[in-house]
């Protein structure tokens, strides 16, 4: 039997995700649960028809018959024919991915209207106003989505017909109107497109589904993908659906509702609903919608089937769902059902409350949570104090919280220009829709001045975490000249404001930020991933202060610590300095004795914040040239400190200047040429450890010295001599017994492949992804970005190597050196350093090849616990 493509809603169920997508595995699974009374019929076009279209360029012929074939059945089942002037079908064609797309996919409502259609149902109804606005609709939505003539064009003409009649909303427009709209909709069309609007319902239904396939492959579906680890084998579906009309008069409505709070995670019904409207007005946010909860007044039988379909829904999916649903006289249809986006705050609240609820065991509980998401919860709030005395000059909607304040810009591009020179902006709109996602996510905090909780700004800005406040209604917008008036004040481009995403208030200037403090929802979902996981996690601090910022994140150790951060500050650098251009190794030892207590001190603060547990400490790495001068006032300091002229000392720095400086004189390779570099920071290690050590008998210290950047057995060798010498010397010096471990990195590839002979001198690997990831793929990290959009643009790549580990090359590298360094030296352990120890793949990568820890940024350490403890969950 050939593969079928095609499936009616009564033919598939949530199982079939993979296939159908979400939407449509969803709209199968209500129909068996609610029956087709309550779920308009249709069918699902499976995502490997869309693989199909983009293998064939195009939608094949067995394909197409399966579609109509597809059509028949529906109009059977509706008993209502495509085109048919006494009984016409219209329907409605959605997108819907695997993965929710927010946003990301267009709908196209009212397909298979033309003028004879519209004049036989305003006929059949008695209602001229509703026909009239479904068949602009439509032309509308079918132009922006199909054809690609931007909406705005139709958007300007509804503008002045309201001007012209006198009147504000959309709904005031009268039936002769909205006819007359159509009219010059239609004359816009064939302006930009050059042929007349399609009356075929049949051609219109083959145009929007190979649009929606087209979408899968728009820029902003790309940057979502890659976003969110989504790869574009999976495609999209379509869904064909039959339309339910909640714009048909003020006994019809339309609504989208969550049943718990998508932002705090309590439980009530939330949501929000339009009178006479249809689905794209509430979640477009062109118009204001009213609280789910004012429905029962206007509809109380269909509120009350609604809370029944909702309480059935979440026992159902043991999880918190969010509706799309249309009342048509008074009866309830429901659009589709999806386990709700949320806040992060709000996702640990409903996985605690399920498991007290008994819906869920702790470890699904902790298998729910997206470890991305946790990184708002990390993110600043508006200082108490600075708060309490500041006035808002407006408020919003709290869509997203966290606290932001910036330069106002007006633009997506602008935010991206303005944030790329350093400043801090607020991107402000009417309402935002998919193409603003760069500028969205370079931005502090967005602001619009339309649209709900559940508009495009709200949605895309909780999935990334950042602030935002949607709604703003009294703001005056003149985007035109980039300015606009919020309480009779007029704010323009580059003034400063402050924006408070849980509460919805704007305030004029900056406000003071304070770092986030954590719930008691986030303790007990990380005790349960403690519980899980078998993955130690380690931090990457370079400071005392960032080290107990981890600690109290729930860091188990310092992985990386850059010792060469410690050189820039005040006092060191110029001895530093020194150092580098000195021409005798006594110059040299001299200018480090002057460094040495410095290092010390920096390495005394880290082991105390780590109270014995592990701190590795990496010898210097970069280039020497990046710690020379460049002033010229620095360069005359220089040379009178070390008694040279300065024609000779800019003569030593422009001799260090290298043309591959990443593959340079540079990690054990300068210890290699100057060991007194490597004896001077052995001896601070050593020196702090045994003073730390003495002051608190009851902790064990044993520091870790990783030589970075080694390539071959005898440099190893080589650096680790003085190493050992020098710190076997200071212990007996010391009367101590202080043990210590010396290890390297593993970031060149001839380490990885010969990672058996340095396994016979290393207590430890690390693996540094990010020299690791570059030497292997031959790409300088400082330069791909110019490139890499260039890659993805051409499906080369899903994603940036340098954010997410390539588990097929990079990967490969690593499972090497495991497998060669372990039995040679079965006391090694291994853990990973570079930035994809934050990474949730990356980190469940490492846990499936047998690495005992990873280390990330202090702040992504809660989200290294979570994946981890998932990756023991998925392992099961």
């Amino acid at each position: 039997m050939s593969k079928k493509f095609v499936y009616q809603f009564t033919e598939g169920n949530a199982s079939m995700r993979e296939i159908l997508g979400g939407k449509g595995a969803n709209l199968a699974e209500m129909t068996a649960i609610f029956g087709k009374e309550r779920v308009p019929q249709g069918f699902t076009i499976s995502t490997e028809a869309c693989t199909q279209y983009y293998e064939d360029g195009g939608i094949s012929d067995e394909i197409m018959a399966e579609i109509e074939e597809n059509i028949t059945k529906m109009e059977e089942v509706t008993g209502k024919k495509f085109g048919d002037v006494k009984n016409p079908l219209l329907v409605s064609v959605r997108s819907g991915a695997r993965a929710s797309m927010p946003g990301m996919m267009d709908t196209i409502l009212n397909l298979g209207l033309n003028e004879t259609v519209v004049e036989s149902i305003i006929e059949q109804s008695g209602n001229e106003r509703w026909a009239w606005d479904c068949y602009r609709r439509f032309i509308q939505m079918y132009s922006d989505v199909v054809m690609e003539v931007g909406k705005k064009y139709f958007e300007e003409l509804i503008d002045e017909m309201k001007e012209k009649k006198g009147v504000k909303l959309d709904v005031e427009l009268t039936a002769e109107d909205l006819k007359e709209l159509a009219g010059q909709f239609k004359a816009e069309y064939k302006a930009k497109i050059g042929t007349d609007f399609p009356s075929d319902p049949k051609e219109q239904l083959i145009g929007a589904i190979k649009a929606v396939f087209r979408s899968w492959d728009n820029p902003r579906a790309n940057v979502y993908r890659r976003d969110n680890d989504i790869p574009f084998s999976w495609g999209t579906a379509v869904n064909v659906q039959s339309m339910a009309f909640g714009n048909m008069g003020d006994d019809c409505g339309t609504g989208v509702a969550f049943t718990r709070d998508p932002a705090t995670g309590e439980k009530k019904l939330m949501g929000e609903f339009l009178t006479n409207a249809q689905g794209e007005d509430v979640v477009a946010g062109v118009r204001t919608p009213m609280p789910i909860a004012e429905m029962e007044q206007k509809f109380p039988q269909a509120f009350k089937d609604f809370q029944e379909v909702c309480e059935r829904l979440e026992k159902h999916y043991r999880d918190m769902q969010d509706m799309e649903f249309t009342v048509e006289h008074g009866h309830l249809y429901m659009l589709q059902t999806r386990n709700g986006k949320r806040t992060a705050q709000a996702a640990l609240q409903i996985a605690c409350d399920l498991v007290d609820e008994g819906m869920r065991t702790p470890e699904e509980a902790v298998a729910m949570i997206d470890p991305r998401n946790l990184d708002t919860l990390l993110h600043p709030q508006f200082d108490a104090a600075a708060l309490k005395a500041a006035t808002p000059i407006g408020k919003g909607l709290g869509a997203s919280p966290g606290a932001a304040c910036g330069k106002v810009v007006f633009t997506a591009d602008d935010a991206v220009e303005w944030a790329e020179r350093g400043e801090k902006v607020i991107l402000v709109r009417l309402e935002t829709s998919p193409e603003d996602i760069t500028g969205m996510k370079s931005a502090e905090g967005i602001l619009t001045v339309r649209g709900g909780m559940t508009s495009h700004a709200a949605v895309v800005a909780r999935g990334m975490g950042e602030c935002c406040v949607s709604g703003c209604g009294d703001i005056n917008m003149d985007e035109a000249n980039k300015k606009f008036t919020l309480a009779g004040k007029e704010y323009h481009e580059g003034d400063f404001i402050s924006i408070d995403g849980t509460t919805g208030n704007i305030y004029e200037g900056i406000i003071p930020t304070v770092d986030a403090t954590i719930a008691g929802t986030f303790g007990r979902i990380m005790a349960w991933a403690d519980e899980i996981r078998t993955l130690k996690v380690r931090t990457n601090a370079d400071t005392p202060a960032d080290a107990v910022k981890a600690v109290e994140l729930g860091a188990e150790g310092i992985g990386l610590c850059r010792t060469e951060h410690m050189f820039f500050g005040e006092g060191r650098i110029d001895a530093f300095r020194e150092m580098i251009c000195s021409t005798t190794a006594e110059e040299r030892e001299a200018a480090l004795e002057k460094v040495l207590p410095f290092q010390q001190s920096d390495f005394e603060g880290l082991f105390e914040a780590l109270e014995g547990n592990p701190v590795t400490i990496r010898f210097l790495d970069p280039p020497l040239h990046e710690f020379v001068p460049t002033e010229a006032d620095d360069i005359k300091k220089l040379a009178d400190a070390q008694g040279k002229t300065v024609e000779e000392i800019v003569a030593i720095c422009d001799a260090l200047h290298e043309f591959n400086p990443m593959m340079g004189h540079r990690g054990c390779r300068l210890a290699v040429t100057y060991p007194e570099i490597a004896k001077m920071q052995t001896t601070a290690v050593i020196r702090a450890a045994i003073k730390v050590q003495n002051a608190h008998p009851d902790w064990t210290i044993v520091p870790e010295i990783m030589i970075p950047l080694v390539g071959d057995i005898k440099e190893l060798k080589y650096v680790k001599k003085f190493v050992v010498e020098t710190a076997d010397a200071e212990i007996a010096a010391a009367g101590s017994d202080l043990k210590y471990e010396v290890g390297t990195m593993i970031e060149i590839p001839r380490a990885a492949l010969t990672a058996d002979d340095i396994a016979t001198e290393a207590d430890f690997f690390c693996f540094g992804t990010n020299d690791l990831t570059q030497m292997t793929y031959g790409f300088s990290r400082d330069d791909a970005g110019k490139f890499l959009n260039a890659y993805y643009d051409a499906k080369i790549f899903e994603n940036d190597p340098f954010a997410k580990l390539d588990q097929t090359g990079v990967g490969l590298l690593m499972e090497m050196a495991i497998n060669k360094g372990k039995p040679v030296n079965p006391k090694l352990h291994i853990g990973i350093c570079g930035e994809h120890g934050g990474d949730p793949e990356s980190v469940k990568y490492c846990h499936k090849i047998g690495l005992n820890y990873v280390s990330c940024s202090p702040f992504r350490v809660p989200i290294a616990r979570l994946a981890a403890a998932q990756a023991v969950i998925e392992s099961k």
